[in-house]
């Protein structure tokens, strides 16, 4: 991948990049060149001090942190990948959701990635150039009604907003594409597995078909690994991907079943 990809020179963010997919892209960034920011809420004690910035971007503080960071540590961005996600949400259906619930998830899906680019791609289009890659999720078309509402309508909120930045900004040319995946093997969804391996009696092979029959099976037999889903990402940051925009990468192994 390294012979083939370069980006030697550039400036990235990745938000959430300490660990999983954010980790394996910011380790793969760096390998092909990248100077690279991270941010979270902690940094691991592997992590280097100057190559992490510690925010809530749940927060308009938070992300006026890490733009900070941004332009005093690197001098403004090159790249964005908006990688920070997830849910918290109780199950139950839309009935356990209260205004609270609902709040959480679009704050950690949906504003952390509007407020950082309000603040940073103006500086992409005053350069002339820029990429900034979302991090959606397939459950924004394939949500699951017993526990994800509210997480996949934020992320498909998210791919909305994404593609109509894509428009505004294309003319200046900022690139902004979205990437979509669906079970990704990190460490949250190993243990995930392994504690529905535990409850139902089997090993974690079987815990891993647990969830892939949740999602209605994935035709390719098993998860991304967050390798693959980096590599995705570091095509579509890079020159060779210069005439894409506005597009959406799905990564999913086939769980998503229309066209």
């Amino acid at each position: 991948m390294t012979g083939f990809l370069n980006l030697e020179g550039k400036r990235a963010l990745i938000t959430g990049g300490t660990k999983g997919t954010g980790g394996a892209t910011a380790d793969l960034f760096r390998s092909l060149g990248a100077r690279v920011l991270v941010t979270a809420r902690s940094r691991p004690e592997s992590l280097p001090e100057d190559l992490f910035v510690a925010a809530d971007l749940k927060t308009a503080e938070g992300a006026i942190a890490v733009s900070d960071a941004v332009n005093d540590r690197l001098g403004g961005a090159d790249i964005i990948v908006h990688m920070l996600g997830g849910s918290s949400a109780p199950g139950g259906g839309f009935a356990a959701l209260d205004d609270a619930e609902w709040e959480n998830e679009l704050n950690t899906n949906l504003f952390p990635a509007v407020r950082l680019d309000r603040l940073l791609v103006p500086q992409m289009v005053a350069q002339g150039h820029g990429v900034v890659v979302h991090v959606t999720s397939i459950q924004s078309i394939l949500p699951l009604p017993e526990s994800t509402t509210a997480y996949a309508a934020a992320k498909a909120a998210l791919s909305t907003y994404s593609k109509s930045l894509s428009k505004e900004v294309a003319p200046s040319g900022v690139r902004v594409m979205r990437v979509s995946p669906g079970w990704i093997e990190t460490e949250g969804s190993v243990h995930l597995a392994e504690r529905l391996a535990a409850q139902a009696n089997t090993d974690y092979e079987g815990g891993k078909k647990i969830i892939m029959d949740s999602l209605g099976g994935i035709p390719l037999g098993r998860p991304a690994k967050p390798g693959e889903v980096a590599n995705l990402i570091a095509f579509l940051a890079s020159d060779r991907a210069a005439s894409i925009t506005g597009a959406e990468y799905v990564i999913d192994g086939g769980t998503v079943p229309t066209v």
